[in-house]
């Protein structure tokens, strides 16, 4: 059975959210080492990416990344927020380093999950959360309905995030990203069989490995031409051979998501 997140969660999360059911899904899974995060990528700064988010505990500890597509609206991924309220949420923008103080940082006033939302390896694995304090930084364009087009194997989609180095090792204190190919439906689906559902989720990653989104990275963007095409979501491991990352296929939920923008 695969379904292993890309979240990160502190031992104090953990241990406050254990009465949830879906708590195991949030836990760092058994994944192979990778040797970096956001595998095989390069630092970057949220000056050259101003829509990525960081989404922390009240502590300011991150866990995972989202997306600003408004100035008071986040795109996540629904696992992120499985056992979350708004009390225990931060989102902080134009933050490069996780041990920054610069940049803003907002309470979430609403969380919006997938109401059909289970478990990452049955989709729907997208959220929304509304923020209590504008955000001053340019905006990511998302992609409508129609632009299913965008997702054609081979295409170059980027990642960003601040994922772990290891399977339950320390996160990038800088932003990292990476790009990674598209990956057909048919080659994602030998990879997860009946786990990879081609109608909500897109893999990205290369055959042989070596470049991945990570534990932490959960959340985060990955992104088409430079608008918001998909979500980190799960996968087998890290940069392993054979098993590309899988992102939440966002033109699915795309109508859901301008509703909650407009909301």
């Amino acid at each position: 059975m695969f379904g292993l997140t890309r979240a990160r969660k502190t031992a104090a999360v953990l241990a406050a959210t254990a009465a949830a059911a879906a708590t195991a899904l949030l836990t760092a899974p058994a994944a192979v080492a990778a040797p970096q995060p956001i595998v095989g990528g390069t630092t970057t700064t949220t000056t050259a990416y101003p829509f990525m988010m960081q989404i922390t505990d009240a502590s300011q500890d991150q866990f995972c990344g989202g997306t600003l597509v408004s100035p008071t609206k986040v795109v996540t991924a629904a696992h992120c927020m499985v056992g979350e309220s708004t009390g225990s949420v931060r989102v902080v923008g134009g933050r490069t380093y996780l041990n920054g103080t610069n940049g803003t940082v907002s309470r979430v006033s609403k969380i919006w999950i997938h109401p059909n939302y289970r478990n990452v390896t049955s989709g729907d694995d997208v959220a929304v959360l509304t923020l209590s304090t504008s955000m001053p930084y340019t905006t990511a364009k998302y992609v409508s309905s129609s632009q299913t087009s965008v997702y054609a194997a081979g295409t170059t989609a980027r990642v960003l995030g601040w994922g772990t180095t290891s399977q339950s090792g320390s996160s990038s204190n800088q932003l990292r990203t990476a790009t990674v190919p598209t990956v057909s439906d048919s080659s994602c689906r030998g990879s997860y069989g009946s786990d990879f559902v081609a109608s909500d989720m897109v893999c990205a990653g290369y055959t042989s490995g070596g470049v991945d989104t990570c534990q932490g990275d959960s959340g985060g963007p990955l992104l088409i031409g430079g608008v918001l095409a998909g979500i980190t979501s799960w996968g087998e491991g890290c940069a392993q051979a054979g098993y590309p990352g899988v992102y939440t296929r966002l033109t699915t939920f795309s109508s859901l998501v301008t509703a909650q923008v407009n909301s």
